[in-house]
């Protein structure tokens, strides 16, 4: 028996089971009609693909899923993933958290998740174009990718150029919509329908939830501590969203990154990381070990137990497992990837007093720039364009006023940022932190008034319940 109770003790939930987990524990505090919760939890569908490319002067199989978690409004929405670890369990598991996400943050979209098993670092940019061009072209088969139906964003290992290759294929595929189908998949390029601020958004989104939990006067911040001008971050994973997050939190809250752990180690400086400086050494060496002024340590593991005040994995799932959860060190755990945090590592965690952001709300932030994108798409009409110089115009009356007022001009340093109407950035950035700042009030005040749930719980309570109404509503 000893034995046996050792063993539950180190294994790890694997991703979907841990999502599974989560999301039976939050039905429990909901009263679903009979068969809905099934309904909920079920993966729509999953789709496999099987393709070959002729490339090298010899034919390659490739072998990837898009995965449809539910359709309680269309389009599904979720980012394309470039893996050589991705499997079906993986990507069903992301379709469900795109389904929640979407839902906690109210973006009309139902959640879907693809990928393709492949190494991008395995293949020149001519010939991931080839295989690109041939994935969109089994997804368009299938209408699972439509801007009405099933909108692809970038992953892990896809970006602008993977998006804008997608897009071109789909119009060439004969899409009955080629007006709007640039809205086909999100993420693209500004020169190719794109929109300002969506690279930075999922880690523009991960500095928004942190900044709403410590100006939450209900919540102990950490340590009782709320300033992020006092705190160390670790940050997990030096892509694009740890990257962002680690740069804006450093660059406009004053926070030390004294730690940025990577697949093949991590480095450390108790002073604090130049971020920019660790980006431009990461692109030109392809590693962050070895950069100077810093302590290079081969042992990733390692990096993710190291004391901080904020630890945000922006890696991979099961960062954090049974094996791992009692050497954090951290007080507050921020998901900037997704399902970093096993459920039975949360547990530990929480027992004690460990406080984790949830997945599902703090790396909202790229779908809801992906929704920005798409309804620009869709209307034909760049952001701020219908309101941009009324909004120049009242501000210059509301200076020259003051001005007359006060019998005192209005001071240099503001007065041209309070001129300017607002650039598409702007109005992205102020309508993200916008929709922040309302799931955490939300997601806050069903974990108050409950008094036991975290908030992975009350995120997970308020994502069903949105669904679960939809359904209802249409007599599913």
């Amino acid at each position: 028996m000893d034995q046996l109770a050792s063993n539950k003790t180190t294994q790890t939930t694997t991703f979907l089971e841990s999502v599974d987990a989560y999301i039976d524990s939050a039905m429990g505090h909901l009263n679903l009609s009979d068969g809905l919760a099934e309904r909920i939890k079920a993966c729509n569908s999953t789709y496999t693909v099987r393709f070959g490319v002729r490339l090298r002067g010899r034919m390659f199989s490739f072998v990837g899923w898009r995965s449809v978690h539910s359709e309680h409004v269309e389009p599904a929405k979720g980012g394309i993933r470039y893996s050589i670890h991705s499997d079906q369990e993986e990507v069903e598991a992301l379709a469900a958290l795109m389904s929640l996400k979407c839902a906690v943050v109210d973006v009309p979209f139902g959640g879907s998740k693809g990928a393709l098993k492949i190494n991008p670092a395995d293949w020149d940019a001519h010939e991931l174009e080839r295989i690109t061009r041939r994935f969109t072209q089994e997804l368009a088969k299938r209408n699972l990718i439509c801007p009405g139906r099933n909108v692809p964003a970038p992953d892990m290992g896809t970006g602008e150029r993977e998006m804008a290759w997608m897009a071109d294929e789909y119009k060439r595929t004969g899409a009955s919509d080629i007006v709007n189908a640039n809205a086909c998949v999100t993420g693209k390029p500004l020169a190719r329908g794109g929109i300002a601020g969506r690279t930075e958004a999922t880690g523009r989104g991960v500095q928004y939830a942190i900044q709403s939990y410590l100006r939450d006067l209900n919540e102990n911040g950490v340590d009782g501590r709320r300033n992020l001008a006092e705190m160390t971050v670790i940050v997990q994973g030096f892509g694009n969203v740890g990257y962002h997050a680690a740069k804006f939190l450093h660059e406009n809250d004053g926070a030390k990154i004294v730690a940025i752990v990577e697949r093949d180690g991590y480095i450390f400086n108790d002073k604090g990381l130049p971020v920019e400086d660790v980006k431009r050494y990461q692109l030109t060496h392809g590693t962050v070990l070895g950069f100077p002024s810093a302590e290079s340590v081969q042992d990733p593991e390692a990096g993710l137990t190291l004391e901080c005040d904020i630890l945000i994995p922006a890696a991979m799932e099961n960062a954090i497992t049974v094996r791992n959860a009692d050497q954090i060190k951290a007080r507050l755990i921020v998901e900037g990837a997704n399902g970093p945090v096993s459920f039975d590592a949360e547990e530990r965690l929480t027992d004690r007093g460990v406080v984790v952001l949830p997945d599902l709300f703090v790396n909202a932030g790229g779908v809801v720039v992906s929704y920005f994108e798409w309804v620009k798409n869709i209307t034909h009409i760049p952001f701020g364009l219908m309101e941009r110089r009324r909004r120049e115009r009242r501000n210059l009356q509301m200076t020259q006023a003051m001005e007359a007022m006060t019998e005192r001009a209005f001071p240099a340093d503001i007065k041209d940022e309070f001129l300017e109407g607002g650039a598409e950035i702007d109005l992205v950035r102020s309508g993200l932190e916008d929709v922040m700042r309302s799931a955490y009030d939300n997601i806050s005040e069903l974990k108050r008034a409950s008094k036991i749930m975290t908030f992975r719980t009350a995120a997970y309570v308020i994502a069903i319940r949105k669904i679960g109404d939809a359904y209802q509503a249409i007599g599913i």
